[in-house]
């Protein structure tokens, strides 16, 4: 992905993780969290890695976003190392992907209706209602 790219790649030993910046090209506005997190780690390759985006700053007349994240080999040490909140954030949105996925993968699985068939629809049409006579006034 050409719209990725690097600004810094930090190995910090101190806290076992790997610190990103990247910007985002063209997609001010437009970036959420869970979609640049998904772009990181397929850019960096990242799989079974637990990314945390910290940061995305969208630039002022430009179409530009800049994220930071941090990358941990456990999940225990993120949780450790990371505001709570932030991770419960993330958790909410992760939830709720994939509670609309599993509802669209029911929606899937119902079987459809039976629909009537065309011809019905176009008699409807052809004949409109018919309306009752005014009465007329008699004076």
């Amino acid at each position: 992905m050409s719209m990725i790219e690097t600004i810094t790649d930090v190995d910090n030993s101190f806290l076992s993780r790997r610190e990103l910046t990247c910007n985002f090209a063209g997609l001010g506005g437009k970036l959420k969290k869970l979609e640049a997190v998904d772009m990181v780690t397929k850019e960096f390759k990242l799989d079974g890695k637990v990314v945390i985006p910290m940061r995305l700053k969208t630039h002022v007349g430009k179409p530009l976003v800049t994220g930071i994240f941090y990358v941990y080999e456990d999940e225990a040490l993120a949780k450790k190392h990371i505001n709570p909140t932030i991770i419960s954030r993330l958790d909410k949105a992760k939830a709720k992907i994939a509670e609309a996925a599993a509802a669209e993968e029911a929606k899937k699985e119902e079987a459809p209706v039976e629909e009537a068939p065309k011809d019905t629809e176009v008699k409807a049409e052809e004949n409109p209602v018919e309306e009752a006579p005014k009465e007329e006034k008699t004076e």
